[in-house]
């Protein structure tokens, strides 16, 4: 069918719609036809659900064994619905994705190969068959020569471009990372290029994700399941910020950047929020936290693992790394009972309802070790910064949005002056984009939401 559809527009003599695509390090321009949507297959080397596959084992297992069969194909339909950090719930932006497609249809086409495997629209061929309008899909052909390695190659240059389509979930694009290193064995400043970021974010984004490889090893107990990577899935900031500190730390000292690394992945595994675990320093554990653990699930023995002797005063004293290991065995028990958690019906009641007391009684002690921490860093804080700025004027455009209803109310609002502020606020917001571009070596979501915010402005309209 394909190669029919591709021979009648020759034979029309019409003006083809095309796609231009990167191709083999060349632009290339490639075919639109419109195909029937009962006709195309999900690729099951997809990134964008590739860490999400492993949510059902046995599924997954069929999947990689015959990818093409109507039980594989609709394992990926259903977790290309699914909400990416828990695709037991509907993604809510799959159905403003469907509701969007039947209101506007398909703007852009997708790309199948020779034989109708969807290389880019793999979400959108979905929502088109939710949708109760469209029976058929317009796609861009690749090539006949294509590979495997293309195919993956033009997945992530298509899917990088800022439009309509649902963006990789944030392990799933860690995952396409490793695969251009690891894979097809790019270096990392072609790796920065293709993803349009930077070498540095890339080598953040490496380490983030070789971390939570030995998070999920750490959390193997022998005869049960260990974590997943998707369980990670919405702590992006906290890694990103986690990779910022400990770098900064390391410079000073090795041991103390190690120390503050596990107290924070044991905050994050306990699911704080980024403002939470922020107050997490070097001195978390021994100045705060150790004061809140309650004797049953108290400091891990090898706390008092191996010690030292004074010379001439009789005494020993714990032996260099030993808070590093401390450290380390409480993240790894969290890490484990995690897992334990995870698997539900998979392990043991009795030990289910163990590793969940053990998850409550720490999130208890992080909680009032972290309220704590927090006081002491407020009252540190003697100045004004930037960000409180921010905070304190985001409060004045809250109060902003009420005065806006209430003047569309009693029709009192002056539209030339608030127009006129406006054009202010952007020409504010454009400096601080600068300023903080200057700043910041890393930039998190925030920055690049208002870099891209003042990109066009009124001076532009």
């Amino acid at each position: 069918m394909v190669a029919q559809r591709l021979g009648e527009l020759g034979e029309n003599g019409h003006v083809a719609e095309t796609l231009t695509l990167e191709w083999r390090d060349a632009p290339l321009h490639v075919q639109v036809i419109d195909m029937p949507l009962s006709e195309l297959y999900y690729n099951p080397s997809t990134h964008r659900i590739r860490a999400q596959r492993s949510l059902d084992r046995a599924r997954d297992a069929a999947l990689s064994t015959d990818p093409w069969s109507q039980e594989s194909q609709n394992y990926l339909r259903d977790l290309l619905t699914r909400r990416p950090s828990d695709a037991v719930h509907p993604d809510p932006e799959f159905d403003k994705l469907v509701t969007h497609l039947d209101e506007f249809g398909q703007i852009e086409p997708g790309l199948i190969t020779r034989e109708g495997v969807l290389v880019n629209g793999n979400t959108r061929c979905a929502a088109l068959r939710v949708g109760t309008k469209a029976t058929s899909m317009r796609v861009g052909v690749l090539p006949a020569s294509c590979t495997w390695d293309d195919i993956n190659a033009v997945e992530v240059s298509l899917q990088l471009r800022h439009d309509k389509r649902r963006d990789y979930s944030y392990i799933n694009q860690l995952l396409a990372l490793e695969e251009q290193r690891d894979q097809l064995h790019r270096p990392i400043p072609v790796i920065a290029k293709t993803f349009h970021t930077t070498t540095k974010a890339c080598e953040r984004d490496f380490w983030v994700l070789a971390e939570l490889q030995n998070c999920i090893e750490r959390s193997q107990v022998p005869g049960q399941r260990a974590m997943r990577l998707v369980d990670f899935e919405q702590s992006k900031e906290k890694l990103a910020e986690l990779y910022r500190v400990y770098h900064e730390e390391r410079k000073r000292s090795p041991e103390r950047a190690e120390l503050l690394k596990e107290s924070r992945l044991a905050a994050i595994v306990l699911d704080y929020a980024k403002t939470d675990v922020r107050f997490v320093g070097t001195d978390f554990q021994e100045r705060y936290l150790d004061k809140e653990l309650i004797d049953e699930f108290g400091r891990p023995e090898s706390s008092d693992g191996a010690r030292v002797e004074i010379p001439g005063l009789g005494r020993s004293t714990r032996a260099p790394g030993a808070d590093v290991a401390a450290a380390r065995a409480l993240t790894n028990r969290l890490l484990q009972a995690k897992a334990v958690v995870a698997a539900g019906d998979l392990t043991d009641e009795a030990e289910t309802a163990a590793a969940t007391k053990l998850i409550t009684s720490y999130k208890e002690a992080f909680g009032d070790a972290i309220t704590i921490a927090g006081r002491d860093a407020m009252l540190r804080k003697k100045r004004l910064a930037a960000p409180d700025r921010v905070a304190a004027a985001c409060k004045d455009l809250e109060q902003s949005v009420t005065d806006l209803v209430l003047a569309r109310g009693n029709s009192s609002l002056d539209e030339d002056a608030f127009d006129d502020a406006l054009i202010q606020l952007h020409a504010v917001l454009k400096q601080l984009a600068i300023e903080a571009q200057r700043s910041i070596k890393i930039p998190g979501s925030g920055l690049d939401w208002l870099a891209t915010a003042v990109e066009n402005g009124p001076e532009q309209q």
